[in-house]
């Protein structure tokens, strides 16, 4: 059974950072590029950070780019996003997804981050 469970969210005040987790147990987790997703005005869910299957290659979205980075633990099982210099534009669920190089296809429950003073 596919599973993906995020944690580490929480409330973090602007310019912090947090550093979000995902165990990805159930599923030959190598196998799958992975993704973080938050939701987008007018877009729903959208991804903003992309790690290959071997982790080689990462692809941003603008709003993440620069400030958070995307890592991943295959021996573990494990991916990560550090998120720096945040601000409240960046609160939101964020939410850790298995999928191709296309798009995302299985997502978590979803952990909350929340920027504020």
């Amino acid at each position: 059974q596919v599973q993906l469970v995020e944690s580490g969210g929480g409330l973090v005040t602007p310019g912090g950072s947090l550093k979000l987790s995902c165990a990805a147990p159930g599923f030959t987790f190598s196998d799958y590029c992975m993704y973080w997703l938050r939701p987008a005005p007018r877009k729903g869910l959208e991804w903003i950070a992309r790690t290959d299957d071997i982790g080689s290659g990462t692809y941003y979205k603008n709003s993440a780019k620069g400030r958070f980075t995307i890592s991943r633990d295959n021996a573990k099982k494990m991916m990560y996003l550090q998120m720096n210099s945040v601000n409240s534009e960046d609160t939101a669920v964020y939410y850790c997804a298995k999928g191709d190089r296309w798009d995302w296809t299985q997502k978590g429950q979803g952990t909350q981050v929340t920027v504020s003073s």
